[in-house]
């Protein structure tokens, strides 16, 4: 069989693997580029004029295990934080299932909530995000049942999120509240 016999018949074949190759790659890459743009990568801490910034990664792990890195411990010694304290902040939620949050976020208590996390929790130097925050909560509940500061952040749709240190515990106390009511 000539070359060129060979060549026309696996012809189709050849084009259908490349095609279905390209599509598997482009697809795989947006899917990943996707799912790695839906998540806040770093935290900006201020407090009052002071800003520093932190990767979600050192954050969490302070707010799980107490190990500060350099530039957290410098932030909350400047801020005059209690670190567990803070701690406590960030992990304190709210127990729920994703209905009951769907809910609570679609009533008029909703827009209340998502305004005073919004004043502690935001895109860098802008307003509270109505939208992006009430994803971040919603998403984060999935995890088990419960939504926190932390987990908001860490599901928040932007590569950065903004945290105003000086609000952190007053809104904290007022959300604790809040839990207790629902």
């Amino acid at each position: 069989m000539p070359i060129s016999q060979l060549l026309t018949r696996l012809k189709p074949w050849f084009t259908k693997a490349v095609f279905g190759s390209l599509v598997l790659g482009v697809s795989g890459s947006v899917f990943l580029h996707s799912t790695t743009a839906n998540a806040a990568e770093e935290v900006i801490l201020k407090y009052g004029s002071f800003r520093g910034t932190v990767s979600v990664k050192d954050l969490s792990q302070f707010v799980e295990t107490g190990k500060t890195t350099v530039m957290l411990e410098a932030y909350l010694q400047a801020a005059r934080q209690n670190p567990p304290l803070v701690r406590q902040a960030f992990t304190a939620g709210i127990k729920a299932d994703q209905e009951f949050l769907d809910n609570l976020l679609s009533s008029w208590a909703g827009p209340i909530l998502l305004n005073q996390v919004g004043e502690v929790v935001h895109p860098p130097f802008e307003q509270s995000d109505e939208q992006a925050l009430r994803s971040a909560m919603s998403q984060s509940i999935h995890q088990d049942g419960e939504v926190t500061l932390l987990k908001a952040i860490q599901k928040y749709p932007t590569k950065s999120v903004e945290i105003e240190g000086d609000r952190l515990l007053a809104v904290y106390q007022r959300l604790s509240l809040l839990a207790k009511i629902f």
